[in-house]
């Protein structure tokens, strides 16, 4: 039966295990980024939409923000799920099929003013 001391040591290499085996993940990650940020910042280059100074630059920061923990919005740790929209609707009556015209067009004006509502709200939520 293996003793506490044999235990403790097999944990140890355990442990070190895994922290190589992550430290090449994240550095297999990070190469594969740096060279799709590259070939981006190259394409952009070719187009004439960049200089050469300008893509190194983009590269470079984005490799600095890659490296960085995330940082915390609203005053709270910045969570893996996407913040949560809920949209809230009127009880609105369904037209029936005995409707005129007009109430086809109210329809239509109604989601009309939802769209843009939506719009406003998403153009709101980029500038935050």
């Amino acid at each position: 039966m293996p003793g506490l001391g044999d235990i403790v040591q097999k944990a140890f290499y355990l442990g070190v295990g895994l922290a190589s085996y992550a430290s090449e993940k994240a550095t297999g990650k990070l190469a594969e980024l740096r060279s799709q940020a590259q070939k981006l910042a190259d394409e952009l280059v070719a187009k004439g939409e960049m200089t050469a100074d300008e893509a190194k630059r983009y590269v470079d920061d984005l490799m600095r923000q890659a490296q960085q923990p995330p940082t915390e919005v609203d005053g709270s740790k910045a969570s893996s799920e996407p913040r949560r929209i809920e949209i809230l609707s009127d009880d609105e009556e369904k037209p029936t099929t005995s409707t005129t015209q007009t109430a086809g067009d109210d329809n239509v004006d109604r989601l009309r003013e939802q769209v843009q509502k939506l719009q406003d709200e998403l153009r709101r939520l980029q500038r935050e």
